[in-house]
């Protein structure tokens, strides 16, 4: 179903540069953490005594690439949905809507731990969440039925 709204909501443009500028960060920590994780290995030194430590610095290398890779991988999906959303695309509106979701609930499991500073977190995403439900966002990404009139 095509958009029936030509121009693009305000507020679209800003959710979809609010997920561009996200996914320049996880991609510059993703490539942190990969080159760190590639080289903590090797700055341990070589000494039978500090197998453990070697053991150790193996471990949280393969970690710190795991997590980077994943964060590398999350920062060009980012990309991809804030392409979506300044398309107007469908599939652009529900991924952003469940991921606003998602980031009120570990937003509000975060609070339950004791960080206050996620607040925040759970605010904006309710803003998000509200906001892609308004008739005339909806409208530019095609979500609404068409009348039988």
């Amino acid at each position: 179903m095509k958009p029936s709204v030509t121009s693009r909501p305000l507020g679209v443009t800003i959710i979809a540069i609010l997920n561009i500028i996200g996914g320049i960060i996880m991609l510059f920590a993703g490539i942190g953490l990969v080159a760190a994780g590639s080289l903590l290995p090797t700055l341990s030194t070589v000494d039978p005594n500090t197998a453990g430590q070697m053991a150790l610095a193996g471990l949280a290398g393969a970690a710190g690439v795991f997590i980077g890779g994943v964060l590398i991988i999350l920062g060009i999906v980012s990309f991809i949905v804030a392409w979506g959303l300044l398309k107007g695309k469908g599939w652009a509106w529900t991924v952003t809507v469940i991921l606003s979701i998602i980031s009120i609930v570990t937003g509000i499991v975060s609070l339950a731990g004791g960080n206050a500073g996620s607040i925040v977190n759970v605010i904006i995403s309710g803003i998000i969440i509200y906001y892609l439900y308004r008739p005339h966002v909806k409208a530019y990404f095609g979500k609404t039925h068409a009348s039988l009139v």
